[in-house]
């Protein structure tokens, strides 16, 4: 899966599950002011991330990650490794 289909079905899903305009998920923007995410979203967002990439992720892999581009290349490390 290259970097670009990674970005877009993870934007693809957020817009869905998030109810958020796509315009609005920039790379720069705060993942969590954008999505206004709460505790039991998180939970949310690591369920997404193992249905659509087949991996688990930890609460602790949130720590430090701020923007989108942050998010993203989470993902791509996990996708890639």
């Amino acid at each position: 899966m290259s970097n670009e289909e990674i970005v877009s079905t993870t934007k693809m899903f957020l817009v869905e599950e998030f109810e958020v305009n796509e315009a609005d998920i920039l790379p720069s923007a705060s993942l969590k002011d954008t999505l206004d995410l709460d505790s039991l979203d998180y939970v949310d967002l690591v369920v997404l991330i193992d249905s659509h990439f087949g991996f688990k992720v930890e609460q602790q892999d949130f720590v430090g990650m701020v923007t989108f581009q942050d998010f993203y290349n989470f993902i791509i490390k996990k996708v890639n490794k």
